[in-house]
């Protein structure tokens, strides 16, 4: 199947404040984003024409962009609105949706203070990051080279484009060997996250997860960690080695992309989803889902 490019499609983006066309929207090839990844993005997913944590996206994009010191010049119930707009426009209500601000290209420098910001918001349809079958016995993850950095060297509480320059690495580097995707360790070679999404693993009906210190806490995360509280499953994040991978009987990964997606294999350690892994699944399907309102 031939794939479609994301330059060339019908529809409309929110560039700074209005609708273009598509394929019109276009930005210069000095762009400093482009050359010194002072760029930042969310990635969200949109349910029944309803942005699911939409406020707390926005939010962070705007977080982000403070700590890679500029502004995005837009408020947060403007960025809000702003995605309503463009889902409208191209008849979208379930779907992705990625709002990038970045600098652009007055200056071209490792300083650009008088860049202009720039936002846009994009929408598309999107089904589950994961192969369907994939899904189902579990995705397979090579266990990355890369590490994520020292949150001392690299702004890792922010969700900036130029810390995702080692994941691409890692998931090419994992799919060339047969593998979906790639768990990734922190620099001190303790279990981290994928590539793209949060990890989680079980034992004994308890769930433990590494501590978001040093990589994004995402959104998707901090909800299943909700919701099996509000089941009363208990949930333990703290430091956890490779080597202990093995005790483990179950794990998932968690991502606005990815969703729930159970986990069946991380290199030479084997996982069987089952009913924890399962009853996520449908807690974090219905959650996602908009509330309607009582008669």
């Amino acid at each position: 199947m031939a794939l479609m490019p994301y330059d060339d499609r019908d529809g409309f983006i929110w560039f700074d404040g209005k609708l273009v066309p598509w394929r019109d929207a276009k930005i210069h090839v000095l762009t400093h984003a482009l050359h010194y990844g002072s760029g930042v993005f969310e990635g969200e997913r949109a349910y029944g024409g309803v942005v699911f944590r939409s406020r707390e996206h926005s939010q962070r994009l705007k977080d982000s962009a403070r700590i890679l010191d500029f502004e995005v010049p837009w408020t947060v119930e403007q960025i809000d609105a702003a995605k309503l707009e463009v889902m409208a426009a191209n008849g979208h209500t379930d779907c992705y949706v990625r709002p990038v601000a970045w600098r652009g290209s007055e200056e071209m420098g490792v300083g650009a203070h008088a860049n202009t910001i720039h936002l846009a918001i994009a929408t598309w349809e999107w089904p589950s990051y994961f192969d369907p079958e994939m899904r189902k016995k579990g995705i397979r993850l090579d266990i990355a080279d890369y590490r994520r950095p020292d949150p001392a060297t690299a702004p890792s509480t922010a969700k900036a484009a130029g810390l995702y320059m080692i994941c691409t690495i890692s998931k090419h580097r994992a799919m060339a060997k047969g593998y979906t995707d790639a768990m990734m360790l922190d620099w001190q070679g303790r279990v981290a996250e994928c590539t793209g999404a949060n990890i989680f693993f079980v034992k004994d009906g308890v769930i433990h997860t590494p501590i978001a210190d040093c990589f994004l806490n995402g959104l998707t995360r901090q909800t299943v960690i909700d919701l099996a509280k509000r089941r009363g499953i208990e949930v333990v994040e703290r430091r956890i080695l490779p080597e202990e991978l093995a005790g483990f009987s179950e794990c998932f990964v968690t991502g606005t992309a990815a969703e729930v997606t159970p986990v069946g294999e991380i290199g030479p350690y084997r996982f069987t989803p089952a009913k924890l892994t399962e009853t996520l699944i449908e807690d974090y399907t219905a959650e996602v889902q908009p509330k309607k309102a009582a008669a």
